[in-house]
C-alpha cells in the first residue's frame, strides 16, 4: 500500500485535538487583547515623559506595532506550517505568545531600567504580533483538515469561538482585578497579573499541543521543502485575492462592532462606558453561542450562502444600525446583537472557506500572509478611521465606508466562491486528490 493510501486511511484526529487547537486559539487572543485593556494602568510605568494622556497614547502606539508585525508572522509561520506541519507552527505560535506575555509582565518600570523598559515593551509586542499573525492560518488549516467530512463547517466555527472566548476572558479578568484592587494597586503591580497568568497558561498549553496529531502528510511537506518562500503564493495569487476580498469587509465589520461602535456610542454622550461594555459583552456572548449552530448550518447549505448573508445583510443595515446604536442602551444592544449575529455567517465559515481556496502545501502561507495583511490594513485601522471620519466627514461617513467594504465582500463571494461547496473553483485541493490516488 502506498503512502497516499496510508494517509487517506489514517484516523482523523479526535476531539482532544480540537480542544487543544481551540483553547490555544483562545489563549492567543486573550494575551493579544489583555494589552489594550491594561494599557491605561501600565502606561505611566513605561512612558514617563509628558502627561498621563501622552503615556497612554504611546502605549497604544505600541499596540499598533503588533498589527504591523502580524503580516510578517503570517509569512514566517505560514512557511513553517507548510514545510514542518501545522502542529509545529502552532507550537511556535503559542511559544512566542507566552514569551511576549511573560516579558511584558516581568519587565521593570522606566524608573528602574530607563529607556530599556519601553524598548522591551515594543519588542514583546512585536513577538506577540508575529504569534498572532501565524496562529490564524495554522489553526484554520488544522481545524478544517482534522474535521470529518460532514462536520467541516462545525469545526471551522471553533476558530472564532476561540477568538471570542479569549476576548471575553481578558475582559472578565481585567474587570475583576479593577473591582478587587484600587487604582494605585492596579497601577503599581495589578496590571502585571493578567500577562503572567496568560504567559504561564500558554506554556502549559504548549505541552498540551505537543500531543496533537499532525494533519499535513509528510509527502506534501517534502514537495514544498525545496520551493522559494513565496512560490506557493505566486501560484495561487487569484485565490489570495479572493481571500483578501472576503476578509476586507469582515475584518472591518468585526472591529467596528467589537471596538468602534461601543466607543462611538460613549463619545455621543448618551451612554456611559459601563453600559457600552455591557451591551458589547452580551452581544459577544450571543455570537459565541451562535457560532457552532451556524457552523452546522454551513455543513447543510454550504458556506457561500452564509458569507453572502453576512455581507449583504451588513451592507444594507450598517448605516441604520450605526444610527440606532447612538440613542440608548437598548438601541446599542439591539445594533450589537444584530450586527454580530450577521457576522456569525462569516465567523463560522471563515476557516473553511479560506483553507479550501488553497492546496494542502500552500495553505499556511496562502492564508497566513494575505489574511494578516488585510486585517492590518482594514481591521486594525477601523477604530482610528472611525474617529477620524467622525471629526472630518458627514455623520454617516464611517458606516458607509463599512457598508462599501461589505459590498466588496459580497461581490467577491458571489462571483468567486463555488455555489455548491463555498470554495473557489476549480477544485482547490489538488494535493488531496493525489494523496488518494493509487
Amino acid at each position: 500500500m502506498d503512502e497516499g493510501r496510508r494517509t487517506a486511511a489514517a484516523p482523523t484526529p479526535g476531539r482532544r485535538n480540537l480542544v487543544a487547537a481551540t483553547v490555544g486559539n483562545a489563549l492567543e487572543w486573550y494575551d493579544w487583547n489583555v494589552y489594550a485593556l491594561m494599557a491605561p494602568f501600565f502606561a505611566t510605568r513605561f512612558f514617563v515623559a509628558g502627561s498621563a494622556t501622552t503615556a497612554l497614547l504611546s502605549s497604544l502606539a505600541v499596540f499598533a506595532v503588533g498589527f504591523v508585525a502580524r503580516p510578517v508572522g503570517g509569512l514566517v509561520m505560514g512557511v513553517i506550517s507548510d514545510r514542518r506541519g501545522r502542529r509545529t507552527a502552532m507550537l511556535w505560535s503559542i511559544a512566542l505568545m507566552a514569551a511576549g506575555s511573560l516579558l511584558i509582565g516581568l519587565t521593570p518600570a522606566h524608573d528602574a531600567i530607563g529607556v530599556l523598559s519601553p524598548l522591551l515593551l515594543v519588542f514583546a509586542r512585536l513577538v506577540q504580533g508575529l504569534s498572532a499573525g501565524g496562529e490564524f492560518a495554522a489553526s484554520a488549516a488544522y481545524l478544517v483538515e482534522s474535521a470529518p467530512d460532514r462536520r467541516k463547517g462545525l469545526y471551522s466555527s471553533f476558530l472564532y469561538t476561540g477568538n471570542l472566548v479569549g476576548t471575553l476572558l481578558a475582559t472578565g479578568l481585567g474587570a475583576l482585578l479593577a473591582l478587587v484592587l484600587d487604582h494605585d494597586a492596579m497601577t503599581a503591580w495589578g496590571w502585571r497579573l493578567p500577562f503572567l497568568v496568560g504567559g504561564v497558561a500558554a506554556v502549559l498549553l504548549g505541552l498540551m499541543r505537543r500531543q496533537m496529531e499532525e494533519t499535513l502528510p509528510p509527502s506534501v511537506r517534502r514537495d514544498t521543502a525545496g520551493e522559494g518562500i513565496l512560490a506557493p503564493l505566486r501560484r495561487n495569487a487569484p485565490a489570495a485575492m479572493v481571500l483578501c476580498g472576503i476578509t476586507a469587509g469582515a475584518t472591518v465589520a468585526y472591529y467596528t462592532w467589537i471596538v468602534a461602535l461601543p466607543g462611538h456610542a460613549v463619545a455621543g454622550g448618551q451612554l456611559g462606558p459601563g453600559q457600552a461594555l455591557l451591551a458589547a459583552t452580551i452581544a459577544q456572548a450571543l455570537l459565541l453561542a451562535a457560532l457552532p449552530f451556524v457552523g452546522m448550518l454551513a455543513d447543510r447549505v454550504g458556506p457561500r450562502r452564509l458569507i453572502l448573508a453576512f455581507s449583504g445583510g451588513l451592507a444594507l443595515l450598517c448605516v441604520p444600525l450605526y444610527s440606532l446604536a447612538q440613542g440608548s442602551f437598548t438601541g446599542l444592544l439591539t445594533a450589537e446583537v444584530i450586527g454580530l449575529l450577521l457576522f456569525s455567517g462569516y465567523g463560522a465559515t471563515a476557516a473553511l472557506v479560506m483553507v479550501e481556496l488553497f492546496p494542502l502545501g500552500a495553505r499556511g502561507i496562502g492564508v497566513g500572509l494575505p489574511y494578516a495583511a488585510t486585517v492590518a490594513a482594514f481591521g486594525g485601522t477601523a477604530p482610528y478611521v472611525s474617529v477620524w471620519m467622525d471629526g472630518h466627514g458627514p455623520e454617516a461617513a464611517f458606516p458607509v465606508y463599512v457598508a462599501l467594504l461589505c459590498v466588496l465582500t459580497f461581490a467577491v463571494a458571489w462571483r468567486k466562491l463555488d455555489r455548491g461547496r463555498g470554495s473557489a473553483a476549480p477544485d482547490p485541493a489538488p494535493h488531496a486528490e493525489r494523496l488518494s490516488m493509487p
